[in-house]
């Protein structure tokens, strides 16, 4: 397992511990629930799940043709936790402020969270390959090795 993917599967736990915890602390303190409730289904869906899925994706997919996308790990990885983070803060202070200001930065957030899919998908689709296409690879980079 590489850099990214440890990251992206521990931070994934992390944002199932949030959730676990903000769940709880609905029964103990029903006030906050309009406060937090989508932050801790997105915390859930998108911190924990989408966490663990890409996590396990990035590790465990083939990499044809030895393929390496650290810096497309790294920035899934980047953009998904900013944007999450960011609504996780953003949100409950913009519904208890009211300030309108905020809406434009959650937008933000959104879109950010938005970019990591699209880069999530991007990578998947260069790992995503028929057994034909392996032996393509294979064969240009049989052909491209020098002979011994």
């Amino acid at each position: 397992m590489y850099f990214w993917e440890f990251l992206f599967i521990r931070t994934g736990l992390l944002y199932l511990a949030y959730t676990a915890l903000s769940g709880t602390a609905f029964y103990l303190w029903p006030g906050l629930i309009p406060y937090f409730k989508t932050g801790h289904v997105h915390a859930g869906l998108m911190g924990f799940f989408l966490s663990m899925v890409m996590g396990v994706a990035y590790w465990m997919m083939p990499r044809p043709g030895r393929l390496r996308q650290d810096r497309l790990e790294a920035a899934t990885y980047m953009a998904l936790n900013t944007g999450l983070i960011l609504r996780l803060v953003l949100e409950p202070w913009m519904l208890h402020s009211g300030n309108p200001v905020l809406r434009l930065f959650l937008g933000g957030a959104g879109l950010l969270q938005l970019g990591a899919v699209g880069l999530f998908i991007y990578a998947m689709t260069r790992r995503v390959v028929t057994g034909e296409m392996l032996l393509q690879l294979r064969a240009k980079r049989e052909a491209k090795a020098p002979e011994q």
